[in-house]
């Protein structure tokens, strides 16, 4: 039998345990990850079928109704969940501090409360006169939706199987402790034991339970990595909180791609669902400015029309600065290779800056054909037509290579007014058939130089 006052040691990313302190995790390889804390002594698991008789169901009997999803009045959040929310998932929204995870849960349970779904709300961090402040400036809330200000998780047990909402918002799970564990609210054993209370509510009750998480320096959600295995769909915030557009990314999801975005625009009233971002990212663009290119990127199904600047200047100094930003460093460093390799272009003595417009951070390689032509269009000082969008992958070798949904590529260039195209030669027999817009295919950085005069 173990001692009331044992500890034991914790990874903080994978939820590892061990008797004794180590430098590097055994199970995620990590280094500084452990964590000590009390130890606990499981005397009972309580369960939902417990004296029941248990019966298999073969997969085919299981029937989907419409009525599996249900929608959360924002089409950009939809898209993300993949078409709605799932009855009895557990969804995990994590961010940086100030980003929008409250606001953009407290309009959610607006829409649904409108739509008369009883939905709870359930806060460890403001008071009930706090969140009724922030409620008033998003708009008029039914009686629908209930708030409640607590953080033992014994209690909200209790208060969940008597209200029997259909949506649960835990905010947030940091804050959220049981007493049958001793350690402090936030740490490992309590965040982890929360996650696995909450994940019995939501299977065993069929609700719909949305869990905010606070997040570490390095972007990822405090606590265990073991959080982020237990929930069915991980949604983060992305997004300069100086800027008024965020992004809401699936990193894991259960019920749908993972591939999906959301762009959201904040403004005083709450988010705003920004339909077209390809026009948004692009408003401000100068005129006839060297340097400057619109490429195309893909976020799951939907083409993104972004903003590549670059500025290529004499260094003053005996090693030349590169900076990145919204783009792989690396990834800048490597094209760079290939045009003095291939072009014979004298880089080396040059600083460059290359940079996204709009503070959004892409790194799919169709890409490299806008960074390549925005370098050379700053070297030469000689600015590219401003109806010209560029997409393509570069290879070591100067070739460039084929990329995937280039015809929804040539789509969105042409619905917003592009009348040519620099694409990859491999394309053309996937957009030959559009009309309406030049193609311009090319097959080395050679070909695709001699555009920029």
């Amino acid at each position: 039998m173990a001692k009331a006052n044992k500890t034991m040691f914790f990874c903080q990313e994978c939820g590892y345990e061990s008797s004794k302190w180590q430098g590097q995790c055994p199970g995620c390889k990590a280094w500084n990850t452990f964590v000590e804390e009390p130890a606990q002594i499981v005397k009972g698991v309580r369960t939902q079928n417990s004296g029941r008789e248990l019966k298999p169901v073969a997969l085919k009997e299981v029937s989907l109704t419409e009525q599996s999803r249900v929608s959360t009045g924002m089409k950009e959040l939809d898209r993300v969940l993949g078409g709605g929310i799932v009855r009895g998932s557990l969804l995990l929204v994590g961010g940086d501090p100030g980003i929008g995870k409250s606001t953009i849960l407290l309009q959610v349970c607006r829409n649904l409360s409108a739509a008369h779904h009883k939905v709870l709300y359930i806060s460890g961090e403001e008071s009930l006169q706090q969140i009724r402040m922030r409620a008033g400036r998003i708009g008029e809330f039914t009686d629908d939706l209930l708030l409640l200000c607590e953080t033992n998780l014994e209690d909200i047990r209790t208060t969940i199987e008597r209200c029997k909402p259909e949506m649960v918002v835990i905010d947030s799970i940091q804050t959220m402790f049981s007493g049958e564990v001793t350690s402090a609210p936030g740490s490992v054993s309590q965040v982890r034991e929360a996650t696995s209370v909450l994940l019995q509510i939501a299977k065993g009750l069929d609700i719909t339970i949305f869990i905010v998480g606070h997040v570490t320096k390095e972007g990822n959600v405090a606590g265990p990595r073991v959080l982020e295995h237990m929930v069915d769909t991980v949604l983060y915030f992305e997004g300069d909180r100086h800027a008024s557009y965020r992004i809401l990314r699936g990193v894991k999801n259960r019920f749908g791609s993972t591939n999906e975005i959301g762009v959201f625009e904040m403004r005083a009233d709450g988010l705003v669902e920004v339909e077209n971002p390809s026009e948004y990212m692009l408003n401000g663009k100068p005129q006839g400015a060297s340097g400057s290119v619109v490429a195309c990127s893909m976020e799951g199904t939907r083409p993104i029309l972004l903003e590549i600047q670059a500025l290529v200047c004499h260094s003053n100094f005996g090693i030349p600065r590169r900076t990145a930003a919204g783009t792989d460093f690396n990834r800048v460093n490597l094209l760079m290779a290939v045009l003095e390799k291939r072009l014979g272009m004298n880089l080396s003595s040059c600083d460059a800056y290359v940079n996204i417009a709009g503070g959004i951070r892409m790194t799919e390689p169709a890409i490299d054909l806008g960074i390549i032509l925005a370098i050379i269009s700053s070297f030469r000082d000689k600015p590219i037509a401003d109806d010209v969008l560029v997409f393509g992958e570069v290879g070591l070798s100067g070739e460039v290579r084929a990329v995937s949904m280039a015809e929804q590529r040539v789509l969105e260039a042409r619905k917003l007014g592009f009348h040519q195209v620099i694409l990859p030669s491999v394309c053309m027999s996937s957009v030959s058939q559009i009309t309406g817009i030049r193609l311009i295919p090319v097959a080395t950085v050679a070909e695709a130089a001699s555009y920029v005069v």
